[in-house]
């Protein structure tokens, strides 16, 4: 039997990666006018921004402005070859990004006033996921803020039930067949492996976070932000 976890941000994905991604994700586009939003509220003169798991580029455009304003600098951070290669030509115009082609724990993070991980640690293995977490808290400056956007799971069996069927109505009104809903998501075990709210949370707690605040909710997709 064919292994059905084949999920890859590699190959034919890259292409249309950005029309996949807003079909996929409820109020995509809206969640980065949100983190820009609180992005206002915590970069300064000359700070650092860190986009972990920068994809295409669409989000770290956005924060390359707003840094550029103040003079500072974004990292962006993804493993995918071909990914970094799409976010530099989109990117071409703004002088102030660095590029780290490397896995989240091997790259040498600069002390940051502002860190975004939007859609990305939903797919570090659950086990090298309280290391990046520390890693975040660690390299944040005091008062600074860190943006997380995930798929999160229900905290019990009826409630997954609910946001599973809610979910799948949203991918059927976006045009995707019975068939691909399911082809997907055999193809993401192993690949996305979300935690519950909760799990989330005590990831932050145990990272050294106090301040933390749900600042966006649509059924199975959260975000929170977490100030150090």
């Amino acid at each position: 039997m064919q292994d059905s976890a084949t999920w890859t941000f590699n190959g034919e994905i890259v292409g249309h990666f950005d029309e996949h991604i807003e079909r996929s994700v409820p109020l995509y586009a809206q969640g980065h006018q949100l983190v820009l939003a609180i992005s206002d509220y915590f970069i300064g003169p000359e700070s650092w921004v860190i986009d972990l798991g920068c994809s295409t580029g669409q989000l770290t455009q956005y924060l390359a402005q707003r840094a550029a304003k103040k003079s500072g600098r974004v990292l962006a951070v993804d493993s995918i070859p071909a990914m970094i290669a799409k976010a530099q030509e989109r990117c071409i115009e703004h002088a102030n990004i660095d590029w780290a082609c490397e896995d989240l724990l091997a790259i040498d993070w600069p002390h940051a006033d502002f860190i975004v991980a939007y859609y990305t640690l939903q797919f570090i293995p659950p086990k090298c996921r309280q290391v990046v977490l520390d890693r975040i808290y660690d390299r944040l400056n005091w008062g600074g803020a860190f943006v997380w956007f995930e798929k999160v799971r229900a905290p019990d069996a009826r409630f997954q039930d609910i946001m599973t069927g809610l979910y799948t109505d949203y991918k059927l009104e976006q045009g995707y067949s019975s068939d691909a809903i399911l082809k997907k998501a055999r193809q993401l075990k192993q690949v996305l492996a979300p935690f519950s709210t909760q799990g989330n949370r005590e990831l932050l707690a145990r990272a050294g976070f106090v301040d933390t605040m749900t600042v966006f909710k649509h059924v199975c997709f959260e975000g929170v932000l977490a100030i150090k």
